[in-house]
């Protein structure tokens, strides 16, 4: 049926556990077999999510506190006055 001599057959096997050593299979295994590591891993990458996005949220309402002080002293005649309301109402939140 197959016409594969043995040292065929065995680059053949070798080639195939080369691919599945780099493919992590075993890792991956464990980490489905487990629900204890499911749940564990899930549970500090949402931690680590969350505290990313309240550090990164509060550069960036910094950074345009930063922006809106710095157009308040161009002097703007319009546009001034809405941002100075704003900056006044994100100073007296803090």
């Amino acid at each position: 049926m197959f016409k594969y001599n043995n040292h065929k057959l065995n680059l053949k096997i070798d080639k195939l556990v080369t691919i599945l050593e780099k493919s992590n299979l075993e890792e991956l295994s464990y980490i489905m077999g487990s629900k204890k590591e499911i749940i564990k891993r899930n549970m500090l990458a949402g931690m680590f999510r969350g505290i990313g996005i309240g550090i990164g949220v509060s550069i960036v309402t910094a950074l345009l506190v930063l922006i809106l002080r710095h157009l308040v002293t161009l002097n703007i005649p319009v546009i001034g006055q809405y941002i100075s309301d704003i900056v006044e109402i994100v100073e007296k939140s803090r």
